[in-house]
């Protein structure tokens, strides 16, 4: 993985402490409008997770499949991302 690994790890660990927190929550029975904002605020943090990882991906990964002069590479890498995007 070629993105800053640092910055995903606090991400990551940021989003599960968040959903520990949820967990506590429902647990404690507390209000589910409540609970719902904490579940879209992991969820925002696990998109952020994941956009730098994608960016990462295309400066390194697939910039490096286009400089190499390999157009079969290049092309994987480019169906990559049309798939993972499709996901979002």
């Amino acid at each position: 993985m070629k993105a800053d690994k640092k910055t995903i790890s606090r991400l990551l660990k940021t989003a599960r402490g968040q959903i520990d927190g949820i967990l506590k929550m429902m647990e404690e029975d507390q209000y589910c409008m409540d609970i719902s904002c904490q579940v879209m605020a992991a969820e925002a943090i696990l998109k952020k997770a994941n956009k730098e990882i994608i960016q990462a991906h295309m400066q390194s990964c697939v910039r490096e499949a286009f400089l190499s002069g390999n157009p079969q590479e290049a092309e994987k890498k480019i169906e990559e991302l049309t798939k993972i995007i499709g996901k979002l």
